[in-house]
């Protein structure tokens, strides 16, 4: 009887072996795959866009700050 079960048993295993993916489902899945990839790089680069712009309108930000700063200061010392 141990015979027969383990001969069933690895029986079974090929059988749930051969029950993959066929090589279209593959295909398909590696396209899925692609897509989101390529999805979140997009979305990654309109991002770092953003920031980038962000960063820039910051850095103009301050330097007009500062020039307003260093007008006061000399209009200060003039007094």
């Amino acid at each position: 009887m141990k015979k027969f079960l383990t001969m069933f048993m690895v029986a079974a295993m090929f059988g749930l072996v051969a029950c993959g993916p066929t090589e279209e489902e593959k295909a398909a899945a590696e396209a899925e795959a692609a897509a989101m990839v390529e999805e979140m790089m997009g979305g990654l680069e309109e991002a770092i866009e953003e920031s980038e712009e962000v960063a820039e309108e910051v850095v103009e930000e301050a330097a007009v700050e500062g020039e307003e700063a260093a007008e006061e200061v000399v209009e200060e010392a003039a007094h």
